[in-house]
This record gives structure tokens, C-alpha cells and sequence, in this order.
């Protein structure tokens, strides 16, 4: 990146488009105290120990990398707009996960199961069934697609779902384990989730969606 000259934002844009990663970690540079100035006021003080802005910036500025690719520039604004959107989307999730655990529900005081219950159970989670009549049979059919399915994903998407789904730690072992805060598993969790859809859905020949 040519220092000097601040490079305008279309150009950026493009580039970052293009798959320059530099461009695009200028842009979040730029644009980073702006988005920290909007983040800060909407986590509640009864969050601050578990949540930081600082956790949800990591993870955003992971999901624009994801995500780059499909952008399209509308013009001076858009481009904050974009990532502004994103973040405040990881913080309501990590919002509401969080006042789901000051509210526990029958399930929580389950104990959660590892092995092949915990496959299907993810699989059910995402909202697909496998096409497979037997049940047997299908467990290693599910279980070889959520390896392949993680393994190109993040890593810290991928070790958030092999700890909590599949594994059955709690949330606090999870946090723990990757030394991360509880509302950033949350918001890692969360995007884990839509990447693995996304690839559940493209095997149709093996999954079908749940009515």
C-alpha cells in the first residue's frame, strides 16, 4: 500500500473486491474507530465482563474477509454501511445468547451428549435431515460432511463447534479452552452456524431441509 497518499475509498473497494487483502485491511483500518464509536454505547454495562467491542470487531472484520467477494460498492458510506451491518448483527446475536443463559431453559439441565447424538443433533440444529434411511448408515455420511465442511471454514468457527456441538462443553469450557470471552463464542458460534448451512444446503443429494 503506497503511504503518502490516502487512496480513495472506491479504489479500495475494488481492489479488496478483487481479493487484495491489503486494500481490505486498510479499509477496516480506516473505518475501525468510526465502527468502535457505534459499537461501544449499545453493549449494556451488565455485559461489559463478557462482552467487548474488541470481540466483536475480531470477529467482523473475519466475516468481511468471508464476504468480500460478493460486495458491492453503492457509492461514498456503503462500504462502512456493510460492515457496520455486520457487526451489529454478531453483537445481537451474542446480545441474545447471553440474556438466553440468565434465562435457563429444561434443556440446559440436560447433559449435553458427544459421539453420534451430537452429530445428528447439530445436523437437526441447522435445520436439515439426511436423506438416508438408516440411521446407522447415515452417521458416517453426516459425520464426513461436517468434517469437510469444517475443515474450510475458520479455524475458530470450526473449534467452536467441534467444542460446543460436538464435544458438548459448556460455554464456559469453550471460553476457557480458546481463551476467548463468552459473547465471542457466541458470536463465533453464530457464524459457524451459517457457513455450515451453507454448505449443508449445496449437498442436497445428502441433506434435505427440515419443514
Amino acid at each position: 500500500m503506497e503511504s503518502g497518499m490516502e487512496q480513495p475509498e472506491q479504489t479500495l473497494v475494488a481492489d479488496a473486491v478483487s481479493g487484495n487483502e491489503d486494500a481490505l485491511t486498510e479499509l477496516l483500518h480506516r473505518f475501525a474507530p468510526q465502527l468502535r464509536a457505534k459499537l461501544g454505547p449499545l453493549i449494556a454495562s451488565k455485559w461489559k465482563s463478557v462482552l467487548e467491542v474488541d470481540d466483536v470487531l475480531q470477529v467482523t472484520y473475519l466475516e468481511t474477509f468471508l464476504r468480500i467477494a460478493r460486495f458491492e460498492y453503492k457509492g461514498p458510506g456503503s462500504f462502512a454501511g456493510w460492515v457496520s451491518r455486520i457487526a451489529e448483527n454478531n453483537l445481537r446475536d451474542a446480545i441474545r445468547e447471553l440474556e438466553r443463559l440468565k434465562r435457563p431453559q429444561p434443556e440446559d439441565r440436560v447433559v449435553r451428549s458427544a459421539g453420534e447424538e451430537s452429530t445428528f443433533g447439530l445436523l437437526e440444529g441447522l435445520g436439515f435431515t439426511t436423506t438416508t434411511p438408516s440411521r446407522h448408515v447415515a452417521h458416517g455420511e453426516v459425520k464426513k460432511a461436517v468434517e469437510d465442511a469444517l475443515s474450510r471454514i475458520p479455524e475458530d468457527y470450526a473449534a467452536v463447534v467441534r467444542l460446543y456441538d460436538l464435544q458438548g462443553l459448556s460455554v464456559a469450557e469453550v471460553s476457557t479452552a480458546m481463551n476467548r470471552s463468552s459473547g465471542a463464542i457466541y458470536m463465533l458460534r453464530a457464524r459457524a452456524l451459517d457457513r455450515l448451512r451453507e454448505s449443508f444446503a449445496s449437498e442436497s443429494h445428502m441433506f434435505t431441509k427440515l419443514a
